[in-house]
C-alpha cells in the first residue's frame, strides 16, 4: 500500500511526501525511524491525489539548490558516508520542500533495496536524465563519488550560465514593463483629461490627434476589458508554450530575436559541449549520450538536429557530418567535432569548445545592456515624441488663432 504523509522533521518543519507499507501502523513506524513525526497520513487510493499530482507538476526544485545538493551529497560520499545517512543529513537541512520530500523518499526506496539511479528516477521532475545516467554509470564502474561530483560541476556551471542570462535581460524587461505600464497609465487617466479641452472649444484637430484622443477615451471606459484583454492574452500564451507546438514555435522565434539570438545560440551550444563531454567521459555510449543531451539542451531546433546526429552515429556514421550541413552550428565547430572524432579525444575538444562559448557568453552578457540601452531610449523616445507633437500641435495652433 501507498501512503501520502505530511510529517515534522527534527527542526519542525513540515514534509510531504508518499511511503510505501503494508498498512498504516508499519508507515508510521517508518516514517518514525526516519526522524519524522507523522502529521496526517492517508491512502492513496482513498485520499484525493489530484491537488498533490498538481502540486508537484508546478513545483520545481530551483537550479541553486540543486547545485547545493549535489555538491553536499559528492562530498559526503567522498567522506565514506552512506548514501541513505548523506540523503538524510541533506533533507534535514535542505529548505525546499519538494526536495525534502523527494529525498525521505529516495531514503525509502534505497533501505529497501533499490538502487540510487532507480530511486531517481522515479523524480524526473526533479533530477535530469544527465544526472540519472551519470549516477547509473558510476554505480556500474564503482566510481559513483567521481560521477556525483561531475552532476555538481555541471549543475554549478549551467546555473551561473543561466543566471547570467537572466542578469542581461532584466535591465530591457525591466524598462519594456514600466513603459507599458506608465503608458497604460497615461492614456487611462492622464490623457483624456489634457485633451477635453478640444472636446470643450469644438475646434478641428488632426486625424492623428483625433485618433489618440479616441484611444484615451476607450481606455478611460473600458479599461478593465483591455486588463482582461491582456491577462488573457498572457495566459492564453503561457498556456501555448507549453504544449509541444508552442515549444517548438517559442524555440525557433528564440534564434530569431535580434541581438539576442547569437547570445542564445552560443548557450545552447555550450550546452551540447558541455553536457556531452560529461557523459562520455562517464562512460556513456555516445548515441544514448546524444539522446539525452536532445533533451537536456533545451530548445526544439538543436534537439532535432543533434537527435538526427544520433540515428547518423547509429547507422555507422559521425555527427560532425551532419553539424557541418545546419547553419544552427557554427563551421569551426564541426570542423573542431570532426578532429575529436578522427584523433580520439573528442570529450577534449568538447571540452575546450565549451570553454570558448562560456567566455564569449560571458563577454556578450556584459555588453548586452550597453547594446540594448540605446535602442530603448530610441524606441521610448519616438513613442514621447509622437504623443507630445499629437497633443502640443492642436494647443499651438488653438493659440495662434486666438
Amino acid at each position: 500500500m501507498k501512503f501520502n504523509f505530511q510529517a515534522k522533521n527534527s527542526e519542525g518543519e513540515v514534509r510531504e511526501g508518499r511511503i510505501e507499507a503494508s498498512n498504516r501502523n508499519e508507515a508510521i513506524s517508518v516514517l518514525q525511524e526516519k526522524g519524522l513525526i507523522p502529521i496526517s497520513l492517508k491512502d492513496e487510493n482513498e485520499s484525493n491525489n489530484f491537488l498533490y499530482d498538481i502540486e508537484k507538476i508546478w513545483s520545481s526544485v530551483n537550479q541553486q539548490e540543486l547545485a547545493v545538493f549535489y555538491r553536499q551529497f559528492s562530498t559526503l560520499v567522498e567522506a565514506k558516508v552512506s548514501i541513505t545517512v548523506a540523503l538524510k543529513a541533506i533533507e534535514e537541512q535542505t529548505e525546499d520542500k519538494l526536495l525534502g520530500s523527494v529525498l525521505i523518499e529516495m531514503i525509502g526506496d534505497i533501505e529497501d533495496g533499490m538502487a540510487l539511479s532507480e530511486s531517481m528516477m522515479k523524480h524526473t521532475e526533479v533530477f535530469s536524465s544527465l544526472a540519472i545516467n551519470m549516477v547509473r554509470a558510476g554505480e556500474i564502474s564503482g566510481n559513483l563519488q567521481k560521477s556525483i561530483s561531475f552532476i555538481a560541476d555541471n549543475t554549478e556551471k549551467a546555473y551561473q550560465l543561466n543566471s547570467k542570462v537572466k542578469s542581461a535581460l532584466m535591465y530591457p524587461s525591466f524598462v519594456l514593463g514600466a513603459a507599458v505600464f506608465i503608458g497604460f497609465v497615461v492614456f487611462t487617466i492622464v490623457l483624456p483629461k489634457l485633451t477635453r479641452v478640444f472636446d470643450d472649444m469644438n475646434v478641428d484637430i488632426p486625424w492623428y490627434t483625433r485618433l489618440i484622443m479616441d484611444a484615451g477615451n476607450f481606455m478611460q471606459s473600458f479599461w478593465w476589458a483591455v486588463l482582461i484583454a491582456i491577462g488573457a492574452g498572457v495566459v492564453g500564451i503561457l498556456y501555448y508554450v507549453k504544449t509541444d507546438s508552442g515549444k517548438d514555435d517559442l524555440d525557433q522565434i528564440k534564434l530569431k530575436i535580434p541581438i539576442i539570438k547569437k547570445m542564445l545560440k552560443y548557450v545552447y551550444i555550450s550546452r551540447f559541449s558541455e553536457n556531452l563531454s560529461i557523459l562520455l567521459v562517464g562512460g556513456i555510449p555516445i548515441v544514448k549520450a546524444l539522446v539525452i543531451v536532445g533533451d537536456i539542451v533545451d530548445n526544439g531546433v538543436y534537439r532535432k538536429i543533434i537527435l538526427r546526429a544520433a540515428d547518423e552515429v547509429k547507422t555507422g556514421g559521425v555527427m560532425s557530418s551532419v553539424f557541418v550541413r545546419y547553419e544552427e552550428f557554427p563551421p569551426i565547430l564541426a570542423k573542431m567535432i570532426k578532429v575529436g572524432e578522427e584523433t580520439g579525444k573528442i570529450s577534449d575538444v568538447l571540452n575546450n569548445i565549451a570553454a570558448f562559448y562560456d567566455q564569449e557568453i560571458d563577454r556578450m552578457t556584459k555588453n548586452m545592456t550597453a547594446l540594448i540601452e540605446p535602442i530603448l531610449i530610441v524606441a521610448l523616445g519616438i513613442g514621447v515624441a509622437i504623443l507630445v507633437f499629437a497633443i502640443l500641435m492642436p494647443i499651438y495652433s488653438l493659440t495662434y488663432s486666438i
